[in-house]
């Protein structure tokens, strides 16, 4: 965990003081390497930090576009409301890998973000999330902060692809109470 707040501060330092402002609905690809903290006993990425790796490039977003600006600073505090992934090729240890973000879509309470993670030219995972902002106990508009962020954007609804991923996450939950 104290590793994770490092990065985390680094993030937010270099977002806030050394990197350029990006667009709110840019796509955001960075480059990383499997270190020997991020690998299993068998050399390669554990699956708890692809998810690591999406949280980051997630928050480098926040950061470094209005989004800091209309939310944080509002009081507003983000909220994963769901996260699904699908390996299908393990990242080597010591390798460079590309993260790349792309928002997806939104609708009034959520925004839809594709991650995908590629290793050597190829597509080795790829991760989807479903957030939001919350203040007061209450999951705010993502348009209007997306429209805030960047008037420029044309709000659309994601694909009924990634929508279906989602759809049963609630009845999950009532039927395992």
């Amino acid at each position: 965990m104290f590793y994770y707040w490092l990065h985390m501060i680094y993030t937010y330092l270099g977002s806030r003081i050394f990197w350029k402002n990006i667009k709110l609905t840019a796509n955001l690809t960075r480059t990383r390497r499997v270190n020997i903290l991020d690998c299993e006993s068998f050399r390669f990425m554990a699956n708890s930090k692809y998810f690591y790796y999406m949280d980051l490039i997630r928050y480098e977003v926040v950061f470094r576009s209005k989004l800091y600006d209309n939310t944080i600073k509002k009081g507003m505090f983000g909220v994963l409301a769901s996260q699904k992934i699908i390996y299908k090729k393990p990242l080597k240890i010591f390798k460079k890998f590309d993260i790349t973000l792309k928002l997806e879509g939104s609708d009034e309470k959520w925004v839809y973000h594709r991650q995908t993670f590629e290793q050597n030219g190829q597509i080795c995972a790829i991760g989807f999330t479903k957030s939001g902002f919350w203040k007061h106990k209450q999951v705010q508009n993502m348009r209007e902060i997306i429209i805030n962020c960047d008037s420029e954007y044309e709000i659309r609804p994601p694909a009924a692809e990634v929508l279906s991923m989602f759809e049963n996450d609630y009845k999950t939950l009532k039927i395992n109470n």
